[in-house]
C-alpha cells in the first residue's frame, strides 16, 4: 500500500514527508522535485518568502545511486527562514512570548484549533495549518508522477480562472503541455493581462483573490477504482484527496456541477462500435464511470478560496480578552493559484498512484510494468 505522511511547521526548521509503498528499482530524479518545487513558488501575486526560500530537496533514506529500494523514502525541505524565527521556534527550547498571535484570522485554523489543541497561541496552530506544508507535499507528489510516467501515465494542468476572469476554452492534453512556462499557468495572452489586473487591483485593495485549477490524466487504463466498494470509487479517492489542500473547497470531475442543470443526453457519453471494440466522442464524465476510471482522460477541477490573511485585516476578536479588533497580517501572499495548479497536480499523482498499486501490486518496477501492459 502507497502511503505518505508529512511533518514539519511553516517556520520550524524543515519539512519532512516519508513515503512508503513505493516500489524497488523507480528512477528518481531530484532536479524534477526541484523544478516542481520552484513551480510552487511561482506565480503572479506571490508574496516576500518566495524569494527567502527556494526550496530544494533532499533525499535522506530509501534511494540509492538514484533508484528507489523498495523501504520507506524520507524527503525534507529545508526552511530556509528558521534562521530568523528560531529564537521563537526552537523545539529545544524558544521564547514563546515573541510572535504571539491571538488575533485570530476568519477562514484560518487559528481559532478552531485554538479550542480544540487546548492552546493559548494560535502560532502553535498556524504554523502546521500553513500552505508551507505543501512544499513537502509536491516532492512526494512527485515521486508518485515519475512511477506513473514509468507507465506511460501523465498528468498536467493550468489555471481555469483566478481574480474572476475565466478562460472558458477547452484544449487538448498536448496544447497543455509548456503552459507552467508561461505566467500564470494560463495559456490565453489575452486573459493573462486580464488577470494580472485584475490582481493588481485585489493587491491594491490590500484583499487576496483565488480561482479554479484544471487537472488532466492521460494514459490511465480504465477499471481503476471500484463500483463494488463505495469507499474504493476513483472519484471519491481522487475529490476527498483534493479537498485535503489547504484552501480548496470544492472539486469537480467532468461536467462536474453544471451536469445538474442539463438533461440526460447532453450529459452522458454516447458509445459507438469501432475497430478496437468501442469509442466515446465525448468525455463529459471526465473519464469516470461508476467510480472506475474509463481509459479516457481524467478531468478534475478544484476551487481555490481566496487566501484568509488579508493585508488590511477582517473583523475578528482577540482570543485573550475577546475583545474586538482586526485579524492579525502574516507575511501572505495576494494570489497563489499557480501554486494550488501545483499542488493538486501532485496530490492527484499520488491518489492515483495509490490507486494504481492497489489494483497491480508488486515489489519492483519491472513487475508492475508487466502487469500494466497486460491489462486491455
Amino acid at each position: 500500500m502507497l502511503k505518505w505522511m508529512t511533518s514539519g511547521e511553516s517556520h520550524g526548521c524543515a519539512l519532512t514527508a516519508i513515503v512508503e509503498g513505493l516500489p524497488s528499482n523507480l528512477q528518481i530524479d531530484t532536479k524534477e522535485i526541484d523544478r516542481y518545487l520552484a513551480l510552487r513558488q511561482s506565480g503572479y501575486g506571490r508574496g516576500a518568502r518566495q524569494k527567502i526560500e527556494a526550496d530544494r530537496v533532499k533525499i535522506l533514506a530509501g534511494v540509492r545511486d538514484c533508484r528507489t529500494l523498495g523501504s520507506p523514502v524520507c524527503l525534507l525541505v529545508e526552511n530556509k527562514d528558521y534562521a530568523n524565527w528560531e529564537s521563537c521556534m526552537s523545539p529545544y527550547g524558544a521564547d514563546v512570548s515573541m510572535r504571539r498571535l491571538t488575533r485570530v484570522r476568519p477562514g484560518h485554523a487559528d481559532l478552531t484549533g485554538l479550542r480544540k489543541y487546548d492552546q493559548t497561541d494560535a502560532r502553535n496552530i498556524l504554523e502546521r495549518a500553513s500552505a508551507r506544508e505543501t512544499a513537502v507535499r509536491v516532492a512526494a507528489g512527485t515521486l508518485a508522477r515519475m512511477f506513473l510516467r514509468a507507465l506511460d501515465i501523465e498528468v498536467n494542468g493550468y489555471v481555469r480562472s483566478v481574480a474572476g476572469v475565466q478562460d472558458d476554452r477547452e484544449y487538448t492534453f498536448a496544447q497543455l503541455r509548456g503552459v507552467q512556462d508561461l505566467e500564470l499557468f494560463m495559456p490565453d495572452k489575452v486573459l493573462r493581462e486580464k488577470a494580472k489586473a485584475a490582481i493588481d487591483a485585489v493587491r491594491e485593495a490590500k484583499d487576496t483573490a483565488g480561482g479554479v485549477v484544471e487537472v488532466r490524466v492521460s494514459g490511465l487504463k480504465s477499471g481503476f477504482g471500484s463500483c463494488m466498494s463505495y469507499g474504493e470509487k476513483l472519484d471519491g479517492h481522487l475529490a476527498g484527496a483534493v479537498m485535503g489542500i489547504q484552501a480548496i473547497k470544492g472539486v469537480e470531475i467532468g461536467l462536474g456541477f453544471r451536469a445538474a442543470s442539463l438533461r440526460g443526453s447532453e450529459v452522458h457519453d454516447e458509445i459507438y462500435p469501432a475497430e478496437n471494440g468501442y469509442v466515446r466522442k465525448t468525455n463529459r464524465a471526465g473519464g469516470i464511470e461508476g467510480g472506475m476510471s474509463n481509459g479516457e482522460e481524467i478531468v478534475l477541477r478544484a476551487a481555490m478560496k481566496p487566501i484568509p490573511t488579508l493585508m488590511r485585516g477582517l473583523n475578528t476578536i482577540d482570543y485573550d480578552s475577546g475583545a474586538a479588533c482586526r485579524a492579525a497580517t502574516e507575511r501572505s501572499d495576494v494570489c497563489a493559484i499557480c501554486a494550488c495548479e501545483v499542488v493538486v497536480e501532485s496530490t492527484v499523482c499520488f491518489a492515483l498512484a495509490q490507486k494504481v498499486l492497489e489494483r497491480l501490486g508488486g515489489d519492483n518496477l519491472r513487475e508492475i510494468q508487466a502487469r500494466y501492459r497486460d491489462l486491455p
